[in-house]
């Protein structure tokens, strides 16, 4: 049994091409189609409500597409629409926070976890509740960066400006002693190298992309939506879609996937 269509992957920009590259990475059959939101990003400063309705938006708008899963690649969007999505919609829908709270559970050792995330995801407190859902006793500081997304947008993922804003942020986890951080945005792990010179080598970064992939793995294995092309090179193949300009977006998402994307289509609601 094989299933050919599409896996649907949606950030309020370019961020969320970090877990489509994990999920290529490890399904490298499937195809994708990939929605950055680029005309409204970023989402962290908005009203969880106002972020809730561009998700159900983008998740219609997939939907129409006729994709088997999507994959919400936004921490604040998981924070603000996930349930909601997954009571609304008849497609498995699956977010980023529960695979990167589990994962910072198993990696911890001093049970000292910081979250480094948008304004929005840590005044939602979803990370805080998932992972007291996995370890109760796991203490939790969290760090709201709300200047990282636009820097990242612009293209700025090292250097002095980087450096000043992110030892801002990055003081008070290291006062705290955590051990463990994860990066509450999908955005961030394009700025990895700069946070985790910062933090120093006994600090474990934690990206929830490559736990969300071998989720969307497991999902469509069970439910046999997996596809199973009849031949061992036909990989699947990934198409692009943006609500802003479409050359910027393929221009910034080449840098970022470190591959040339030759095109990406306007959305049109």
């Amino acid at each position: 049994m094989s299933d050919p269509r599409p896996i649907g992957v949606f950030d309020s920009g370019v961020g969320g091409l970090t877990v489509l590259s994990e999920i290529r990475d490890r399904l490298p059959y499937e195809h994708i189609v990939y929605f950055g939101d680029t005309a409204r990003v970023p989402y962290g400063v908005r009203d969880l409500a106002e972020v809730r309705w561009f998700a159900f938006e983008i998740i219609r708008y997939l939907i129409g597409l006729d994709v088997k899963l999507v994959v919400i690649a936004c921490n604040t969007a998981t924070a603000a629409a996930l349930k909601a999505a997954q009571r609304s919609f008849d497609v498995p829908i699956v977010g980023v926070i529960e695979p990167g709270a589990r994962a910072a559970v198993e990696e911890t050792r001093n049970r000292h976890i910081g979250v480094l995330a948008t304004e929005g995801t840590v005044a939602s407190g979803a990370y805080r509740r998932a992972v007291h859902n996995l370890d109760a006793g796991v203490d939790i500081y969290e760090q709201a960066a709300p200047s990282f997304v636009p820097l990242i947008e612009r293209g700025v993922v090292d250097g002095p400006e980087l450096e000043k804003v992110a030892r801002g942020y990055l003081a008070p986890l290291k006062e705290e002693g955590v051990d463990a951080v994860i990066l509450g945005c999908t955005h961030y792990p394009l700025i990895s190298a700069p946070i985790n010179r910062i933090l120093g080598p006994e600090v474990r970064l934690i990206s929830s992309a490559g736990q969300t992939a071998l989720e969307v793995g497991r999902i469509l294995s069970r439910r046999g939506y997996l596809r199973r092309p009849k031949h061992a090179e036909d990989e699947g193949l990934s198409s692009y879609i943006c609500s802003a300009d479409p050359e910027e977006f393929a221009a910034l998402g080449s840098r970022f996937l470190e591959e040339e994307i030759e095109a990406a289509t306007p959305a049109v609601f």
